[in-house]
Parts: structure tokens; C-alpha cells; sequence
């Protein structure tokens, strides 16, 4: 068995070589009339990824972008719950309209295969609807396109990254060890494919008590700034672990929805910010972590 997974991890320490980034390759094309192409990503599921895309999104558009959000987590999409609408797309020629609501234009799996229905696909068929979401969607001009991935370092984001050229990427963790573990690998397998890493949010960092206000560390306190300074990336900000967030999404109405001075709205329209200036600073820095065996 050892020597089993010494040779298939031979190459990276990590990924099959096919996977690596190379000085030689050519360039990826760009999807057309996007600006910034932005992977949200985690090492595991349930800290809230969705919750974060969905409402960096809404942000992003209340500071005056225009905003894309596509639902990579063909598996379990999320996206048309969280955004109140579970229209089905038209298409146009050899093209798909992206749903749009709120402002923001949407992509996912949930509208083309809605309800209970699970998706049984392997590799190539995942590559296949990646590739036609990102080119076959008229996503029209947008200042930011935001993929929802799917938990872990599975094809989907294999496939994504080897298809479009990626602004970045931002990791998304709770302080809990368990997953500040696979957060870690997340951010090592995008230093090792070269694409840049945006930062790390810490969501549900803690609760605060209702009547009270005490604050709770339910799953620790800092974990998420400790392993972003460990490993050289910028931390963007703690988001609390908040009811009427987790309300909000399950009703469609995104707490984001609300103005801008909204309390519950707040920490993603300082989190859209400190994102927006990421990838300002990515575009000169390019990658920065070093991954080594």
C-alpha cells in the first residue's frame, strides 16, 4: 500500500502531473466579457460556502458590479434555494440565458434537474457541463463571475481550473481544527495549479447569545487567521455564525438583499470589498503560496 501512494503522488506530492500548471502551456482562453473569474472553494462541506458565494455576490453588486454567479456543485446545488427562484433557463441558438434575480445573473444544475432527483455522473460528464456553464452560458459583460465549487479538491475543480483561466480563488473554513485540516489542502491544491489565492474567511467564527450578547467561540476562536498567516495568504475577515443569516437563505431572501447599512448585511459588504482589493493586488503578485514536498 505505501508503495502504492508513493507512485500515484509521485509527480506533485498532490495531483497527477496532468493537473499541473506549466511555464510551457498555452494561455486558457478567457470567458468572454469577464473580468474576474473568482473560485469560492472548501476543504469540506458544511461551513457555509454557499451562504458565503451567494451573499459576496449580492455585495459585489451593491458596491455597483455587475455580478455572475455560477453553482459549480452539481451534486447538491444549493444556489436556487438561497436565491428564491427555481426558474428553468431558455436557450438562445447554441446558448443558454443565465437566470437572473436580486440583480445577479445565475447558473445551475438546480434549474435544470429540480427536485429530488440526485445526478449520478462520473469525470467526464462533470467536465462536460463545467465547460458548457462557463462557455455556453451568455453571461454577457460582468465585472465578476463567481463559481460556487463543490466541497473538496474533487474533478469539478480540477476541471474548472484546467479550463478557464481563474482570477483566484478564496477558501472558505470554520476556526474548527477538522476543518481548518482540509481548508489547508484546498489552498495547496490551487498554489499547486497556479492559480492565485485570494484569501481565507473564517465563517461562523462565533455566536452571539441572544438577550445577553456574550460572544461564543462554538467552534474555537482564530483558527482561521492563524493558518492564513501560516501559510502566506491575506485572511479576509470573520463572519459570525448568525440565525438570521441561516433565515434568510433558507427563504430566498438573501440577508445581503437589504441596504447596505443593514447589521446582518454589513460584514459581506466589508468582505466584498476586502475581495475586490485581493484581486487588484493578484493581478500584479500572482500566486503566493509555495507548496514543497
Amino acid at each position: 500500500m505505501r508503495e502504492f501512494v508513493k507512485s500515484a503522488t509521485a509527480n506533485t506530492g498532490l495531483l497527477p502531473s496532468r493537473f499541473m500548471a506549466s511555464p510551457q502551456e498555452p494561455p486558457k482562453p478567457p470567458i468572454p466579457g469577464v473580468q474576474y473569474l473568482i473560485a469560492i472553494g472548501s476543504g469540506k462541506g458544511g461551513v457555509g460556502k454557499t451562504t458565503v458565494s451567494v451573499n459576496l455576490a449580492l455585495a459585489l453588486h451593491k458596491l455597483g458590479r455587475r455580478v455572475g454567479l455560477l453553482d459549480a456543485d452539481v451534486y447538491g446545488p444549493n444556489v436556487p434555494l438561497m436565491m428564491g427562484t427555481r426558474e428553468t433557463p431558455l436557450g438562445h441558438a447554441d446558448a443558454i440565458r443565465p437566470i437572473e434575480k436580486f440583480g445577479i445573473k445565475l447558473m445551475s444544475m438546480g434549474f435544470l434537474n429540480p427536485g429530488d432527483k440526485p445526478l449520478v455522473w462520473r469525470g467526464p460528464m462533470l467536465h462536460s457541463v463545467i465547460q458548457q456553464f462557463l462557455r455556453k452560458v451568455m453571461w454577457g459583460e460582468l465585472d465578476y463571475l463567481l463559481i460556487d465549487l463543490p466541497p473538496g479538491t474533487g474533478d469539478v475543480a480540477l476541471s474548472l481550473i484546467q479550463s478557464a483561466p481563474l482570477s483566484g480563488a478564496v477558501v472558505v473554513t470554520t476556526p474548527s481544527d477538522v476543518s481548518l485540516e482540509d481548508a489547508r489542502k484546498a489552498v495547496n491544491m490551487f498554489s499547486q495549479v497556479r492559480v492565485p489565492i485570494l484569501g481565507m474567511i473564517e465563517n461562523m467564527s462565533y455566536l452571539i447569545a441572544p438577550g445577553s450578547g456574550e460572544r461564543i467561540d462554538v467552534f474555537g476562536h482564530g483558527g482561521g487567521k492563524r493558518t492564513a498567516e501560516q501559510m502566506g495568504i491575506a485572511f479576509l475577515g470573520e463572519l459570525a455564525l448568525d440565525p438570521v443569516v441561516r433565515i434568510a437563505g433558507d427563504s430566498g431572501e438573501p440577508v445581503t438583499t437589504r441596504s447596505i447599512g443593514d447589521a446582518h448585511a454589513a460584514p459581506f459588504i466589508e468582505l466584498a470589498r476586502r475581495v475586490e482589493e485581493s484581486c487588484r493586488q493578484a493581478q500584479t503578485t500572482g500566486p503566493t503560496v509555495t507548496v514543497e514536498d
